[in-house]
């Protein structure tokens, strides 16, 4: 679970305009701190399946707003890429 604090500063790094909760940057970045959080979780617990299920369901979130932001807005999904030092394809 990501705490309030370390929620409101991945939305502030990733954010479009200053109200922005909802962007598909935003929801990728918040995604992936999930991830990095839960896979540290599941290194220390690896009999947890139900956590390693909720792990791969996130992952595949993720993947659907990445691939429409590489579809929709090639730039914005290069410059979010860049930040969150993700693979580019």
């Amino acid at each position: 679970m990501l705490s309030t604090i370390k929620k409101s500063k991945v939305i502030k790094v990733s954010a479009v305009h200053d109200k922005d909760t909802g962007s598909p940057e935003v929801q990728v970045a918040l995604l992936t701190s999930k991830i990095e959080e839960l896979a540290r979780h599941l290194k220390k617990h690896d009999k947890d399946k139900h956590s390693r299920r909720g792990l791969l369901a996130m992952v595949a979130d993720r993947q659907n707003h990445i691939k429409y932001l590489q579809t929709k807005h090639p730039k914005r999904y290069l410059a979010l890429a860049k930040k969150l030092e993700l693979k580019v394809k």
